[in-house]
């Protein structure tokens, strides 16, 4: 009998041991389904689901390159428009970084000198001829000298102003400081309406 009881107490040890060791299922994982938008519809990540409608397949090769000619023609007045309103991903290296964008701003906010030296070169062209007297040619000369003077002086203080503006801005940029003194008098000699990119400040406006 002793016997009896005594496996029987192995026997319900076993048992217990055996529940505590199954494992305990787990809760099904509830997978929330995917978001999927009615044809037309605007997802959050998409503003405007007709503007990214797929174009049907091109009837024929020549359609074909005609719709790559026009999308590259697209692509480039896309890329062109964003370089001309100064948008850093698209300009030409020349023209990067906060120093240069800085330099840009300062030069459009003022009347410079450099302009006014290509109009008045013309004046000196035509006071040299010889049909004119000596006086006028003289004057002619002179005008040049006075122009070319004010060209270099009105330089040299407006990369001067840029260099005190961008250390004290920028003091831990370089790029675009070796090369300043060129890039800014070739954007004073630019006509307004000429220069790349577009000037993003009026005249007048404080820098």
């Amino acid at each position: 009998m002793a016997s009896l009881f005594r496996r029987r107490g192995a026997d319900l040890e076993q048992d217990q041991v055996a529940e505590l060791d199954e494992p305990v299922p787990a809760e099904p994982v509830r997978r929330s389904r995917a978001y999927t938008p009615k044809k037309g519809e605007a997802t959050p990540k998409r503003t405007s689901a007709a503007a990214r409608r797929a174009e049907p397949p091109a009837a024929n090769r020549k359609e074909a390159l005609r719709r790559a000619r026009t999308r590259q023609r697209e692509e480039r007045e896309e890329a062109r428009r964003k370089m001309m309103s100064g948008d850093e991903a698209f300009l030409l290296p020349r023209d990067r970084g906060p120093i240069r964008r800085l330099a840009r701003d300062v030069v459009d906010s003022r009347h410079n000198a450099a302009t006014f030296f290509f109009i008045g070169l013309f004046v000196v062209l035509l006071g040299t001829s010889r049909g004119f007297p000596a006086f006028v040619r003289i004057g002619a000369n002179t005008l040049f000298l006075v122009l070319f003077a004010a060209t270099l002086v009105d330089t040299l203080l407006l990369v001067r102003r840029i260099k005190l503006l961008a250390r004290e801005r920028h003091p831990n940029e370089s790029q675009g400081t070796r090369g300043l003194y060129f890039y800014v008098i070739m954007r004073t000699i630019s006509f307004r309406r000429m220069r790349v990119p577009k000037p993003q400040v009026n005249v007048g406006d404080k820098i």
